[in-house]
């Protein structure tokens, strides 16, 4: 135990001991700070009293006097207290409980110090709260990355910057929140416990339900029930939700994390091309007053149009490959055997048992992280996309796109497959690639089936992951940099 964490109990104990209630629930507060401070001129020259209460950030004492400031969420106020202002006792009780961190309900009137510094000029004061752990030195920061992470309250506290791109995100994602309800979508909510995990290719976490004695699974994706909403005649909606995938992390993934879901009736994905690159130029431009930002050190362009390629073409620009001329798999993976990095892709392709699949590897291992400005890619392999509809002009492909910002992508989105038979014959195929040993396979879910046997219309789908977006928008190099509380291995308490 540190020295000035019992220094810490010890003035908490003797202010118990002296009957002072170290932690009142009543709060006299009538003015934030930042609102103080805008009627400040008006408010000295009226003598008027006024309450604030806030976390003490310094103390600097003098003799009988003693300036501290305190900051609330809006700003940081310096007050004066005066042992014959305030009184003996609570003055004493200043000089000898206060610590930089407590909490204080602050009373007096507005005044200005003979350097023309904004003042407040305490008549009385009260503890509301005792902080028995110290901060640590603002003199030094608290730039740890792990304790950043783990701690991120002392985080919030001292790095002001932390809190501007958490409070960026919030109105980013009010901002998503605007853009659909004006198209008149309806936002929805659906479980998070789901009997079956489906709606992408993720490993789940799972869990017993003691009273049905049954196992359940946190949602990869709430896809699958939110087209069952478009089957009941919804036609428009949307959620943001939390997803929960057992896998690993990086400085782009974290086990859980934020979507946004959009299901859209008689539309397709080319429908759903535009409103992605209209809704991301619409945010940029109400967060940052400009369609272009600047993300480590590479200014984003968000204005339409966005550079659109299919998944073979992009290939083509990349690599010499002609993925089209692949007829077996053979054949498929003796080219993509050039081209992929030695390790874990080599033994990757080894596994796969389709056309489709290699060329799907091709992209992830070859293209993805040259794709730095915002593009689509559309068309992906029927293989790899099980609830995606199929090209009309070419089977082996689908009506489906992903968009990548700096080699990241930020959501899966496709024309969704609306013939039960021909998902019934995907989910087979699913159970295929996991028998051999693809582990992220898409689940069968008879339920679903019978829902769009019911009668699905022509529908796309789209999603935006929330924290990715996050990151290029405030300009975060890492995902926990905009999850207040990324998953981390538990660590005991020193």
């Amino acid at each position: 135990m540190s020295t000035e964490y019992q220094d810490r109990l010890d003035k908490l104990a003797a202010m118990r001991a002296k009957g002072v209630e170290p932690y009142p629930s009543e709060v006299h507060r009538t003015h934030r700070i930042g609102d103080l401070l805008e009627k400040f001129e008006s408010l000295s020259t009226e003598a008027v009293l006024v309450t604030i209460a806030g976390r003490v950030r310094s103390i600097r004492r003098h003799g009988q006097s003693t300036f501290l400031d305190i900051e609330d969420e809006s700003g940081k106020m310096q007050c004066y207290a005066k042992a014959d202002l305030l009184g003996e006792e609570t003055y004493a009780l200043l000089e000898t409980s206060l610590d930089e961190a407590d909490f204080l309900d602050a009373t007096g009137t507005c005044t200005l110090t003979k350097r023309g510094e904004r003042t407040l000029l305490l008549t009385k004061a009260q503890m509301l709260a005792k902080t028995a752990r110290p901060l640590p030195s603002q003199w030094y920061g608290f730039k740890d990355v792990e304790d950043r992470f783990r701690k991120r309250y002392v985080d919030l506290l001292l790095n002001p910057e932390v809190r501007v791109r958490f409070t960026l995100r919030s109105k980013m994602i009010s901002a998503i929140r605007k853009f659909f309800d004006s198209k008149n979508f309806l936002e929805v909510s659906t479980p998070t416990l789901q009997p079956v995990y489906g709606g992408g290719f993720a490993r789940p976490f799972k869990t017993h339900h003691n009273a049905l004695d049954q196992d359940m699974y946190l949602c990869i994706s709430d896809e699958m029930y939110l087209k069952r909403l478009i089957v009941g005649g919804f036609e428009n909606v949307y959620e943001i939700y939390k997803v929960f995938r057992n896998e690993g992390i990086d400085h782009d993934h974290n086990p859980e994390f934020t979507m946004l879901e959009v299901q859209m009736a008689y539309r397709d994905y080319w429908y759903g091309m535009d409103v992605i690159e209209e809704v991301f130029q619409t945010v940029v431009q109400e967060l940052h007053g400009t369609t272009s930002v600047e993300y480590q050190g590479t200014t984003l362009s968000f204005a339409r149009p966005w550079r659109r390629m299919t998944v073979v073409e992009s290939i083509e620009s990349i690599t010499p490959l002609k993925p089209l001329e692949w007829k077996t798999l053979g054949t498929a993976q003796e080219a993509a055997t050039t081209v992929l990095p030695k390790g874990k892709a080599q033994e990757t392709l080894k596994t796969l048992t389709s056309v489709g699949e290699v060329i799907a590897l091709v992209f992830e291992e070859c293209v993805e992280e040259t794709l730095k400005q915002p593009t689509i890619i559309y068309n992906y392999p029927t293989e790899v996309s099980p609830l995606a509809k199929k090209c009309l002009d070419d089977a082996r492909f689908t009506q489906r796109f992903e968009y990548f910002v700096m080699g990241s992508e930020l959501g899966n989105n496709y024309t969704e497959l609306n013939d039960p038979e021909d998902l019934k014959k995907r989910f087979i195929e699913e159970k295929k690639r996991e028998k051999a040993g693809f582990d992220e396979a898409h689940q069968t879910d008879n339920d679903y089936l019978e829902a769009i046997e019911h009668g699905f219309p022509p529908t796309c789908g789209l999603a935006i992951g929330i924290d990715r977006m996050a990151m290029m928008l405030t300009n975060a190099a890492s995902i926990k940099e905009v999850i207040f509380f990324p998953t981390l291995k538990t660590k005991g308490i020193v």
